[in-house]
């Protein structure tokens, strides 16, 4: 059960509390005294303070219960401490909300509100603490695979994105074809080169071809090479990307876009590491991991005869799913002071752009916008007018439904993100608790 802290000079009102408390399964430690109470605070687990404001007799001005505050509030930042008070020290309750002070209520309390901040600043609390081990824990695992792998200069904070890192790390080793799946600009070819960067081949060649970048009628040539005379143009032999890639790692982009002919030649290098080159009937033997790419639904293409589903399953023996930037969003700020570098910074209005904007274009449209402002901003902050994009709406503050709520997808995103943890997630949503548990019944959303 959750501890609070009592401080108060008065043994009844002390003893009315812990009452109080314990209807409501909270555990209390009573103190009469600020030092005493400073004593517990260092030898206890508490989760919250509610102290009075005045302990010496006669005195109303606040300023003992002010001093102590400030005192929790030296050793224990984020410990959320309620001042009772009387309505004679008003004002100074009111400076020390300012201060940091979770909330302030006079004497004699009302027990249902006392009862329902205590149980919200909990509440908050236990989300707290679970979101900075929850960040702990990444960063752990981040030192880990910055440690133990070569990340390539990865940029990332998003745990999205650490699962698809961690997990390229984990096959990188496996000599087997892997299939990167994300849209355009979401950053694939960077996860292949770290997956060829801790590989058995890591000091071979990473070569790269983009199968849409190539005309279908040259893209086989490019694949496996060509002998002169095999096509109008040429007159000499020309090797292909497997033969550069031999003893390495060919990147395979928008594979997609392979034409059926030159996918049953895929499948063949796949199956055997032999090929022919275009107008040659020599077989030629190379030892190459390919890594594949697609932004296309190869699932659909298959099914629309378009793509091989026998070269699909045989890329397909490991697959990273890379999401776009929208769904990445702890990402986006890291990211763009990146692109930025040290030179230009981004004002808080900037910064709620690039948040509140939907990146069609991934990581490749966010490199461009930043590298634009940095071009075009004169001084060293960059404002959000020059980012060139929407600028951001107000945060919302959705109270009983008013105001535009957010859709289903939102919200099990934000509980996804919050694990799960409801108070995270209505702070995200820019809800209070109870009004996203009522949005959760409509849109018929489980708790827990």
């Amino acid at each position: 059960m959750p501890t609070v802290l009592i401080i108060d000079d008065n043994a009844a009102v002390a003893i009315a509390l812990d009452v109080l408390f314990s209807l409501h399964e909270i555990d209390a430690v009573r103190a009469a005294s600020p030092e005493e109470g400073l004593h517990l605070l260092e030898h206890h687990a508490i989760d919250l303070v509610v102290q009075d404001m005045n302990f010496t007799a006669d005195t109303t001005s606040g300023e003992e219960g002010g001093a102590l505050f400030h005192a929790i509030r030296a050793r224990h930042p984020d410990l959320p401490v309620i001042l009772l008070t009387a309505w004679t020290q008003l004002d100074a309750a009111v400076d020390l909300i300012k201060s940091g002070a979770a909330d302030y209520l006079a004497k004699p309390w009302d027990d249902r509100r006392l009862i329902a901040s205590v149980q919200n600043l909990l509440e908050l609390g236990q989300a707290n603490r679970a979101l900075r081990q929850r960040v702990l824990a990444e960063q752990r695992q981040r030192h880990a695979l910055e440690h133990d792998f070569d990340l390539r200069g990865m940029v990332w904070q998003d745990p999205a994105t650490e699962r698809v890192v961690h997990l390229a790390c984990q096959v990188a080793r496996a000599d087997v074809p892997v299939l990167i799946s994300g849209p355009n600009g979401s950053g694939k070819e960077r996860i292949a080169a770290i997956v060829q960067a801790n590989s058995q081949v890591a000091g071979g060649p990473f070569v790269v071809l983009n199968c849409g970048a190539v005309p279908v009628e040259l893209i086989e040539a490019e694949l496996f090479g060509a002998e002169a005379g095999a096509y109008t143009g040429i007159t000499r032999a020309r090797d292909g990307k497997f033969d550069a890639a031999d003893g390495g790692t060919l990147f395979l982009d928008e594979i997609g876009n392979l034409p059926l002919a030159g996918q049953m030649k895929l499948l063949r290098v796949l199956e055997t590491g032999r090929f022919e080159r275009l107008g040659s009937n020599r077989e030629r033997q190379v030892k190459v991991r390919v890594i594949s790419a697609s932004n296309a639904d190869l699932p659909a293409m298959i099914r629309a005869g378009t793509f091989r589903e026998d070269l699909f399953y045989r890329l397909n023996v490991i697959e990273l799913r890379l999401p776009p930037l929208s769904r990445r969003p702890a990402d986006i700020l890291v990211l763009a002071r990146h692109f930025l570098g040290s030179e230009k910074t981004l004002d808080a209005q900037a910064q709620a752009s690039l948040l509140a904007h939907g990146w069609p274009g991934n990581v490749r449209e966010l490199k461009n916008v930043m590298q634009r402002a940095s071009l075009l901003t004169a001084g060293p902050v960059i404002r959000a007018e020059e980012l060139g994009l929407p600028l951001a709406t107000a945060p919302r503050t959705l109270q009983d439904g008013a105001g535009t709520e957010p859709d289903r997808d939102s919200v099990v995103a934000a509980l996804d993100r919050a694990q799960g943890v409801v108070a995270q997630a209505a702070q995200e949503l820019g809800l209070s608790r109870q009004a996203l548990y009522r949005r959760m019944e409509r849109l018929g959303i489980a708790r827990g």
